[in-house]
């Protein structure tokens, strides 16, 4: 049984009441933002069960989130379903539309807060939490925009008593499983799009940053988004593989959007194969990051790796994995690396301004950094930065590394790290690059600097990946059509395009003869 807890007088009962988890939390000045149970039928929706979420900067918690029990998740299945008739229907893309913005515009009105969440709950520092949500409101904005304009056309008929028009109709309501790297940017770059279509959704968000969804839900419900038409249920790490299961093998749920694990996705994609329903994955990466010898600005190239390798301590899926450096500029790269980042980056809690680089996300992602500098000196690469961890600092700290003599016997060439390390690997020519750069079964994100635009061109296009920056190591926007190729995926989020992964084409067939 669903147990319903007012906004007026929940916040304090869920509040893990510690020194530490209290200064953290009332850090946030909007108090309505923090919310720690599920959002089910418009409504914050409490139980006994309950999950801890911690500060990764130092373990201490911040609050006992609701355990959704999987009775929860199915009534939040089918709260969808009974909304989403509704809301498709009888609401106009101009309706649709206004909610979009007005979300858009409270996203704005409560930055700070919002960022500051981030940070508690994922540890990346204020600065590029701030980025996050100026992102993440970004997709709402553009979806506001696309979400009058979904239209169909008009075909020629061969038979010239007949007429062919077409409509893109939502598919239905949605399952969507955001990653805990961008807790925020990961559901509204969904989210918007589906609205804009007039899909309804439910949301399993990461275990490890639950709060920041449940905040946007409280958001969304200022915006006039209708009960049902956006549920959230938050579980512990242990039931998330289940509540993956009941989405994809729920009849209700029309599509899964997935955002995690090359290994995560295929199962998913099998677990979906009962119901046939609509896909889209965006999945490991193991991004290139390719720098010719006739580029002009070296410093411009290098600090372009940085934004891209380092941002988050390099736990976004587009950050850049191998860094594949031409001969006659490789020395020069990476003493220019080394300076700069020893001048421009201080380790440590997010919520302190000076800082650039926070923790890792957990354990598990500290030991994988350990392990990939390990193999590769073990084989013959060297440190030329970092190369630690800092328990000093915080548990899950590890300095910003960087690796020389990088090649293909080591672990660190072909998995990709989600950590602090760049790995630089020589090359000769441009037929070289693209062979060692092509080597892997992924291809989401890649990079390449040259002053040859002829070059240029063809490198983007001989990249096995979805997307490439070509002389900039930042690409993403709502404006971009996001999404990789091979086992990085399929589907494309953001841009004009991304209302299409939630509609289906219907074809009618008007045959005009009297």
């Amino acid at each position: 049984m669903l147990r319903f807890i007012p906004k007026s007088f929940g916040r304090h009962l869920r509040i893990i009441r510690s020194t530490r988890a209290a200064s953290s939390l009332s850090l946030i000045k909007n108090e309505d933002l923090v919310q720690t149970g599920a959002f089910i039928n418009g409504e914050f929706v409490q139980n006994d069960a309950k999950f801890l979420v911690r500060n990764p900067f130092d373990l201490s918690p911040l609050a006992e989130v609701t355990d959704t029990s999987l009775s929860q998740v199915n009534d939040a299945i089918n709260y969808s379903k009974e909304a989403f008739q509704d809301f498709s229907r009888n609401t106009t893309p101009r309706a649709r539309a206004a909610i979009l913005s007005n979300f858009y515009r409270l996203m704005i009105e409560n930055k700070e807060d919002l960022a500051r969440l981030i940070t508690l709950e994922n540890g990346k520092p204020l600065s590029d939490a701030r980025g996050e949500v100026s992102y993440a409101a970004s997709f709402l904005q553009w979806f506001s925009e696309e979400a009058p304009r979904i239209n169909g056309d008009l075909i020629s008929s061969a038979n010239p008593a007949n007429r062919i028009l077409t409509l893109k109709q939502a598919v239905g309501p949605v399952g969507i499983l955001t990653p805990w790297n961008f807790p925020s940017a990961m559901i509204t770059r969904k989210l918007s799009a589906a609205f804009a279509a007039g899909c309804t959704v439910v949301i399993k968000p990461a275990s490890e940053t639950p709060l920041s969804s449940l905040a946007l839900c409280q958001l969304a419900r200022e915006a006039g988004v209708p009960a049902g038409a956006l549920n959230v249920v938050p579980v512990n790490n242990k039931m998330t593989p289940k509540v993956g299961e009941i989405f994809c093998e729920s009849p209700i749920l029309k599509k899964i959007s997935f955002t995690g694990s090359t290994r995560v996705g295929k199962i998913l994609l099998g677990e979906s194969a009962s119901t046939m329903k609509k896909l889209s994955f965006e999945l490991g990466g193991n991004a290139p990051f390719i720098v010719f010898s006739d580029v002009k600005d070296i410093d411009k190239a290098v600090d372009g790796l940085i934004s891209s390798k380092f941002r988050s301590s390099g736990q976004t899926c587009i950050c850049t994995n191998r860094v594949f450096l031409q001969d006659e500029i490789y020395d020069e790269f990476t003493s220019k690396l080394v300076k700069k980042l020893k001048a421009t980056t201080k380790i440590g809690n997010g919520l302190d301004e000076s800082v650039t680089h926070g923790p890792l996300i957990h354990d598990r992602a500290l030991e994988k950094v350990q392990f990939q500098i390990k193999d590769a000196t073990a084989k013959g690469a060297k440190i030329v930065y970092g190369g630690h961890a800092l328990p000093e600092l915080g548990p899950f700290f590890h300095e910003l590394t960087v690796l020389t003599d990088v090649g293909p016997a080591m672990d660190i060439f072909h998995n990709e790290t989600f950590g602090p390390i760049a790995p630089l690997i020589r090359f000769k020519d441009t037929d070289e690059v693209l062979r060692l750069a092509n080597d892997t079964e992924v291809g989401l994100a890649g990079y390449v600097y040259s002053s040859d635009i002829s070059n240029l061109f063809k490198v983007a296009e001989q990249l096995g990946v979805g997307m490439v920056g070509a002389n900039t190591g930042l690409i993403s926007e709502a404006a971009l059509p996001f999404g990789g190729v091979k086992q990085s995926g399929f589907g494309r989020e953001g841009s004009k395009y991304g209302v299409d992964e939630y509609t289906v084409l219907k074809s009618i067939v008007l045959n005009v003869k009297d």
